[in-house]
């Protein structure tokens, strides 16, 4: 049994980590089963009887639900066990005062209004709980009981602002979130190559850029592969551009497969790609680049027997720093050398 024979209602207070409806936070202030969304639960704490009815009787004929008690330390049990949106409690009281209350409260629900109560001669005190977080004061005894019809009502209107505030933060965070995932997509987009998927020319001379100045902070090495597709006009002259652009995807699937996480693949322009093996000597890279067009060779493209060797093929060269140039222009140049040379042997093999 609740104290004045009050019932707790069932309804659970809006969680103040999200931004609730305005009809989630009428379902917290009205008791549960209401159908009147101005109906507002109220504790109402004072350990005199007859403020206590009064104020209860008020609260009643604005059609509120009110829950009396007469202690703070009631009045703590009871919002423990159900919050209130809505508390007006006298300052002095047993052993704990309103003030204590007040603290409580807002330990457990921040979110919850409390007016306090005091008389004339401890106006020092309301202003006390103002700093501490009371959202309003009322003085003892009421000059006019219209006072505390007034005061509720702008309660209400404070927790509807309250509750439309925490929606539009929420739903602003929501957007931000938004927006910063279409950027980071844009971004992506940006720095990527339409047909293959891969990273674009743009991108690796940043990267390009970046690495040179970790393998020099470090004292590293790392190599650059550059890989032309053999005879690709002849193919497209004869296939068609769009079983061409299936030549390049696949390149950049073969591509992709066989390299490591830390590579960096980029369509460098037309039938050309390039590949950013950090870390690796030049021996490592002409391996790898070995293998890699021996993938090429052995794929079963589409039209590839009407290709001159008679399958898809690749020429590609090798670059190293630093020992082939102390810069990226140096070694994408250092790179295509040998991929000329590559050319002149007669294509599909690896030069460094």
């Amino acid at each position: 049994m609740h104290p004045e024979g009050s019932k707790i209602p069932s309804a659970s207070p809006p969680d103040p980590q999200q931004a609730p409806s305005i009809e989630a936070l009428d379902a917290y202030a009205r008791p549960s089963g209401s159908e009147d969304s101005g109906k507002l639960r109220i504790l109402v704490v004072d350990d005199e009887p007859t403020i206590r009815g009064v104020i209860g009787q008020v609260l009643r004929l604005d059609r509120h639900d009110p829950t009396e008690v007469a202690s703070a330390e009631e009045a703590l049990t009871v919002f423990r066990q159900q919050p209130f949106p809505l508390v007006i409690t006298d300052i002095i009281m047993g052993r704990m005062s309103g003030l204590d209350l007040l603290r409580e409260i807002k330990a457990i629900d921040p979110e919850a209004l409390v007016v306090i109560m005091t008389s004339q001669a401890s106006l020092e005190a309301a202003t006390e709980a103002l700093r501490g977080g009371a959202y309003d004061f009322l003085i003892k005894p009421f000059d006019d009981l219209f006072l505390i019809s007034a005061l509720v009502d702008r309660a209400t209107e404070r927790m509807r602002l309250q509750a439309r505030n925490r929606l539009l933060t929420n739903q602003l965070e929501v957007y931000a979130g938004e927006l910063e995932r279409l950027n980071r997509s844009l971004r992506e987009m940006a720095d990527r190559d339409w047909l293959t998927g891969l990273h674009n020319r743009r991108y690796l001379r940043t990267a390009l850029d970046g690495e040179i100045s970790r393998a020099m902070r470090y004292g590293r090495t790392f190599s650059v592969v550059l890989l032309d597709v053999d005879h690709f006009k002849c193919y497209n002259d004869t296939h068609g551009h769009l079983a061409g652009d299936e030549i390049l995807r696949g390149v950049a699937s073969i591509l992709r497969t066989n390299g490591r996480g830390e590579h960096i693949y980029a369509r460098y322009g037309g039938e050309e790609f390039v590949v950013l093996m950090p870390e690796t000597d030049k021996k490592s890279a002409l391996v790898w680049a070995e293998r890699i067009r021996h993938h090429v060779e052995d794929f079963p493209f589409e039209g590839g027997d009407t290709q001159p060797e008679g399958t898809v093929t690749v020429s590609i060269g090798v670059s190293c720093f630093p020992d082939d140039g102390p810069d990226g222009d140096a070694l994408i140049g250092r790179a295509d050398a040998a991929l000329y040379h590559a050319k002149e042997r007669g294509r599909n093999c690896v030069e460094g």
